[in-house]
């Protein structure tokens, strides 16, 4: 099985809002980041992949599955870790495990002590005296101690001091190493998927504006900068967005090529981040989305 997860031509539609022909593929044992702003999507399209939420048109596909009379086979798979305490504040983490561990078949308390010992948890304490790492660390535990082959984070380092936030990255970097595992998160902070992450979906506006391997986002995307006599109605199409200053113009493009091949050497290029392409793609034109 190649990919985890399947979207094909997914729409779901709200009041005010709509997700729009979505196509997405998450490989088998790839970290992928979804990042978007918020309002984009990412929250309905993780509700679809949990069956939170039930699409209009489209299909979606987990372990190469329909939900429909599979669900619960899917969801022992499977492990969410939230960017929030969802158990009752008042339990303790024995008091979670009792509850937790009958609804999985693969629960296994020796790895869900090993975690609760490797991540410095206290096993008596109320959830409610956690600090919110702590709180996400739990979450990841549970996840682990029922051998959940796909693992889905809304968040896992907003919040988190740079310290912890680097703890939790170096966690997930090794729990991808011990091989077996796809993790798929949402994350506003770029930085961190630029560190661990295979693969990459950006939506916007309900949209999906790509969705490739960090090699090949950083490949295709490019900052341009120029003297303001280069833009044309030619050169301009080249460019997801322009922005022009009395010094000239800096542009975001994700053809590095065409702009080589129509510029050359009359313009200056550099890498692309993923905030350069988040902040460049806001408002871009509509052709570029």
């Amino acid at each position: 099985m190649e990919h985890i997860v399947e979207f094909k031509n997914v729409t779901k539609r709200f009041k005010d809002f709509s997700l729009e022909n979505i196509d997405l593929q998450i490989k088998q044992d790839h970290v992928t980041g979804f990042v978007g702003a918020n309002g984009a999507g990412k929250s309905t399209t993780m509700k679809l992949m949990m069956h939170l939420l039930q699409p209009d048109e489209g299909e979606v596909k987990i372990f190469g599955m329909n939900y429909a009379g599979n669900e619960k086979q899917i969801k022992e798979r499977m492990g969410f870790v939230y960017d929030s305490n969802v158990f009752y504040e008042s339990l303790n983490l024995k008091d979670i495990k009792r509850i937790v561990a009958p609804a999985y078949k693969n629960w296994d308390d020796k790895v869900f002590y090993n975690y609760i010992k490797l991540f410095e948890l206290p096993l008596n304490k109320a959830i409610k005296t956690f600090s919110k790492g702590m709180q996400m660390k739990a979450s990841l535990a549970i996840a682990l101690s029922h051998d959940a082959e796909f693992i889905m984070m809304d968040e896992p380092t907003a919040g988190l001091d740079p310290v912890f936030r680097r703890e939790l990255l170096d966690i997930l970097q090794e729990m991808m190493d011990d091989g077996g595992r796809t993790l798929f998160f949402s994350t506003h902070i770029t930085s961190d998927l630029e560190r661990i992450a295979d693969d990459v979906a950006f939506i916007q506006k309900g949209k999906m504006l790509f969705h490739d391997s960090m090699e090949d986002m950083q490949n295709r995307y490019a900052l341009v900068k120029g003297s303001i006599d280069l833009l044309t109605r030619e050169t301009e199409d080249i460019f997801i967005k322009v922005e022009r200053s009395a010094s000239g113009f800096q542009a975001l493009t994700d053809d590095v090529r065409e702009v080589q091949a129509l510029l050359g050497d009359r313009v200056e290029m550099e890498a692309a981040t993923l905030e350069d392409i988040m902040f460049y793609a806001k408002g871009a034109r509509q052709q570029h989305v």
